[in-house]
């Protein structure tokens, strides 16, 4: 009992003294303006009362506003940017610098080609059309090909300059998004504000190829027989020729055709430029003796890797007349066409004419466009129009941005539920 009475003791002066140290402090706080009223220390506790969980807060406190405010907008993917390539040959020089002009926006990279067959003039000229243009210059996402590439249509040489022009726009810069190639005979049929907008709410990872497993005539006629492009090793051009033997259908890899021309995506053309995975050079390889490889080439490739397979939409975004059976070249389009390619809701069209008639249709009726300029946008500034870059990353599309969402829209849903997708 006495060692009870002890161990009490022993407590009771640092109990006062504590006790004193805490009653010194609240005084402390009373006279400073701390604390300086019961009713402010009363709020303290009140704030959360027992009816009123700890998620929620009592009206006309800051916890409330901020907790109960609009969330903010979720963050908006950057306006996408497309990298061309336009190529021509003898005789289009005229016909791709409309082309490109039609074509063009800042925000966008443009590599350009004039083939070897194409006189050494023309090369020289637009060379220098583009060195010296206002635009061109200080923007700086022009670029011509000076050491031209010999191309044959039917050849592997075509695929030879596309990869190059990939290979190109990797080198000169990572900011965009899908690859575009076009020949000096097509015509855009809608803006750039138009295209920009119809592809800002899409998967960065599509890729827009016309593609079938479904070879037909091609599999005898095109497939089978091996064929030498002189456009490989000769300086001047000539056709194709055949040799006298004939190889069978591959069973490393499943074959597909379609269309020559193409929007890839970023990662896809990295995929068969850099070719980590060695099917993109096997195939250049198996496709430089291939009839018509630039409609088998970059099918094949995508078909045949899983990772991209997934990403394909079976669609070249163009507006074509072909026969049936279809022939080496489609029919070339006119006035009689306009209808057809408006209601098609396709991006692009061919194959033209240097300067028919339709096209100061399609630039008076779909494009806005005054002869010898570009295409205008919200990007153009200056007078006349378009003579100066004001904010390039504004954009007013219009009708052709709606038609391109329909046809996108109807493609899309296919793709999603794995219909007409590599097959």
């Amino acid at each position: 009992m006495v060692s009870m009475l002890n161990m009490e003791k022993k407590w009771v002066f640092p109990l006062v003294i504590t006790s004193l140290i805490c009653t010194i402090l609240v005084v402390t706080c009373f006279n400073m303006g701390l604390v300086s009223s019961v009713h402010k220390i009363n709020s303290i506790f009140s704030i959360f009362p027992a009816h009123i969980s700890m998620n929620q807060r009592k009206p006309g406190y800051a916890e409330s506003k901020i907790d109960t405010g609009p969330l903010p907008p979720p963050s908006v993917p950057p306006l996408p940017r497309f990298a061309y390539l336009v190529s021509g040959s003898k005789g289009d020089l005229e016909k791709l610098w409309r082309t490109l002009h039609a074509l063009y926006h800042p925000r966008n990279q443009y590599v350009v080609h004039l083939d070897l067959e194409a006189p050494a003039v023309e090369r020289v000229t637009l060379a220098s059309r583009i060195a010296n243009h206002t635009v061109f210059s200080k923007v700086g996402n022009v670029y011509m090909i000076t050491k031209a590439n010999m191309v044959t249509y039917r050849g592997p040489t075509m695929v030879a300059n596309t990869l190059h022009a990939c290979a190109i726009h990797l080198n000169r810069s990572k900011n965009w998004d899908w690859f575009i190639n076009l020949s000096a005979s097509d015509y855009p049929l809608v803006t750039q504000d138009d295209l920009i907008d119809a592809f800002s709410d899409l998967n960065r990872n599509l890729n827009f190829i016309e593609h079938t497993s479904q070879l037909g005539w091609k599999a005898d006629k095109r497939a089978m027989p091996l064929i030498i492009d002189p456009g490989l090793y000769m300086s001047t051009k000539s056709d194709i020729f055949w040799t006298s033997q004939r190889r069978a259908l591959p069973t490393a890899f499943k074959l597909f055709t379609g269309s020559a021309w193409t929007v890839l995506s970023h990662s896809f053309v990295e995929f068969c430029v850099w070719g980590w995975d060695n099917l993109p050079r096997t195939l250049l390889m198996y496709y430089t003796n291939f009839l018509s490889s630039p409609e088998g080439y970059f099918q094949t490739v995508v078909c045949n890797v899983p990772e991209f397979a997934k990403t394909v939409v079976n669609h070249d975004l163009h507006y074509i007349s072909w026969d049936t059976p279809p022939k080496q070249h489609p029919h070339i389009l006119t006035l009689n066409d306009m209808d057809k390619m408006i209601r098609s809701n396709a991006a692009f069209a061919r194959k033209f004419s240097q300067d028919d008639p339709v096209l100061d249709k399609i630039d008076k009726d779909l494009l806005g466009r005054e002869k010898g300029s570009f295409t205008p946008g919200a990007w153009c500034s200056g007078e006349p129009k378009c003579l100066k870059v004001g904010d390039m990353n504004k954009i007013k599309p219009g009708p052709g941005a709606q038609r391109v969402r329909q046809l996108i829209a109807k493609l899309s849903t296919k793709a999603i539920l794995g219909r007409d997708q590599c097959k």
